[in-house]
């Protein structure tokens, strides 16, 4: 089975806590991890790009010249795609890039990153993660106790306002609730940092 290291605030090593072999200790499925990255990726896109086609650039609809006898290849419109200033050829359009994966790919995925991170040795358990304050310095000195660097994905039972804006500005470090997780931020990060309330909350949902 499983197991994480707990650690204090103060970066002191607690004990241990074994993880849930069915959500921590599965085989890794790379091709749904993959299905679920591009969901994700897919679902962000604006699909705000457009450009014009021939029939949207503002140029004269004449024919430039005649059809025959003047030794140039034909031509019927200035906006044709192989002219200059004319338009596009299956020009991009504003459009919804988004689609859904179904519940069982999703759950899957989500139980995959998570067994990733566990076998890697990448989940560091916090005994009680709480701050007093709103305190950007606290918390770097918080990571900095618990040696993490980089990249962090930080996991709290509930929205924990003191956690989410002490951690806002800190660079490669996000926030979220145990309830609401994705396996691109979790693959995405370096090390997950859990409070013990919500890895037994991720058991209790996921299971």
């Amino acid at each position: 089975m499983p197991k994480a290291t707990v650690f204090n605030m103060s970066g002191k090593k607690v004990g241990e806590v074994e993880l849930s072999e069915s959500i921590f200790g599965i085989e890794p499925n790379q091709s749904v991890l993959h299905d679920s990255v591009k969901n994700h990726l897919a679902n962000r896109r604006q699909g705000t790009q457009s450009a014009l086609t021939k029939g949207e650039v503002a140029v004269t609809t004449r024919k430039p010249w005649r059809q025959k006898g003047t030794g140039r290849a034909r031509a019927g419109h200035a906006g044709s795609p192989i002219w200059t200033h004319g338009g596009v050829a299956f020009a991009p359009k504003p459009r919804d890039y988004s689609y859904t994966l179904n519940k069982k790919v999703k759950r899957l995925a989500l139980k995959s990153a998570l067994s990733s991170k566990a076998a890697s040795d990448e989940i560091i358990v916090i005994d009680d993660l709480k701050l007093d304050e709103i305190k950007t310095k606290a918390f770097k000195s918080f990571l900095g106790n618990i040696e993490v660097e980089g990249k962090a994905l930080v996991i709290t039972k509930d929205v924990n306002e003191n956690v989410i804006k002490s951690a806002r500005n800190l660079p490669g470090i996000k926030t979220t609730i145990a309830t609401i997780l994705s396996p691109y931020d979790i693959l995405n990060a370096g090390k997950l940092v859990v409070d013990k309330a919500a890895l037994e909350k991720i058991e209790e949902v996921y299971a």
